[in-house]
């Protein structure tokens, strides 16, 4: 298995002495994430879906073997709600293919008010071009039904394992060859760390559920205060010493 490790974004003020040097531009920010990391959830798309343009920049700025995993417009999950998905998965898939080949996942989180609909994610899901890995993150208990689960398997997507306050809030499904596992929010005693059982806890699963084949993607989402970086630098730790395979982080952070 590889295990691909990284953080929600890489643009957070937070950060700043601790991934970021004292005194480096913004400008270069990437530059100096992709020496630590070999992967990033761009979650910014979410909000305001980037040019074609902008994706075929961070291409040509991250290394060879970087891969982007890119976060579904709003518009399709929260406005659209998933109806009507031709235009934009279509505006979604044109503009996020200047990545070329640093293009991973991508993920469509669910409003928590939208039920579960399993022929609407199905149309949604039959509109992504062939061999696009795509991991859903439905967030409203109704999604969890032997009918939604044959719908992920049959279009080979991924069910998004979710964590908030260390612990799943999604089922454990192995819905796809790959996985992708997203951490929001620990409840360590730092805020919004993880705790090192916790994410013990969560290398186990994963090494439980894929084989050694399978790529899975693991990404922080609790950005405040640096907590993402330096959890997912534990996290990797804790993975490579359980015998995973996984992909570069930082070597060393300062000491919080």
């Amino acid at each position: 298995m590889t295990l691909f490790v990284g953080t929600s974004g890489w643009q957070y003020r937070d950060w700043r002495d601790v991934l970021y040097p004292t005194g480096l531009p913004v400008r270069l920010w990437l530059e100096e994430y992709t020496a630590g990391f070999a992967t990033v959830e761009v979650n910014n798309a979410f909000y305001r879906l980037p040019e074609r343009e902008t994706f075929e920049a961070w291409r040509e700025r991250v290394p060879a073997d970087f891969v982007v995993a890119v976060k579904a417009s709003r518009f399709l999950t929260h406005v659209k709600r998933l109806r009507e998905p031709e235009e934009p998965v279509h505006r979604l898939m044109s503009r996020a293919a200047g990545l070329g080949d640093r293009l991973g996942p991508v993920l469509l989180q669910l409003p928590p008010t939208l039920r579960a609909d399993p022929a609407l994610l199905d149309a949604c899901l039959a509109r992504f071009p062939a061999g696009t890995r795509v991991a859903v993150e439905p967030r409203h208990d109704s999604w969890w039904t032997p009918e939604v689960g044959e719908v992920l398997r049959s279009r080979g997507a991924a069910l998004c394992w979710a964590d908030v306050l260390s612990r799943p809030v999604t089922p454990l499904w192995r819905t796809a060859g790959w996985g992708y596992v997203r951490f929001h929010q620990g409840r360590a005693a730092s805020w919004p760390r993880y705790g090192r059982r916790a994410l013990a806890a969560w290398v186990r699963r994963i090494a439980a559920t894929w084989p050694p084949e399978a790529d899975v993607y693991a990404y922080f989402n609790n950005d405040p205060h640096a907590a993402a970086v330096r959890d997912a630098v534990a996290f990797a730790r804790l993975a490579g010493t359980a015998g995973l395979r996984v992909t570069r982080v930082p070597e060393r952070l300062p000491t919080p």
